[in-house]
């Protein structure tokens, strides 16, 4: 389970590593932070005008990512 307050600790603390601006359906960006005793957590958002939408959140596998999560690795 990923609390409301990990998502927000990311959205104000974390850092975007991937932008997202020609997205067929919303421009949106993937983030980086840590949550809960630092696990580390991704989150996808898209900003609009009013508000801040939240795409999903989860805990990023060490299988597709690099060290540090910031990079997709090569396949």
């Amino acid at each position: 389970m990923i609390s409301t307050l990990e998502v927000r600790k990311v959205i104000f603390e974390g850092e975007i590593i991937e932008d997202y601006p020609d997205n067929a359906r919303v421009h949106s960006c993937l983030m980086l932070g840590y949550g809960d005793e630092e696990r580390t957590l991704h989150v996808v958002c898209a900003p609009k005008d009013e508000y801040l939408a939240i795409i999903t959140t989860y805990v990023p596998d060490e299988e597709q990512w690099d060290e540090g999560f910031k990079n997709r690795r090569k396949k």
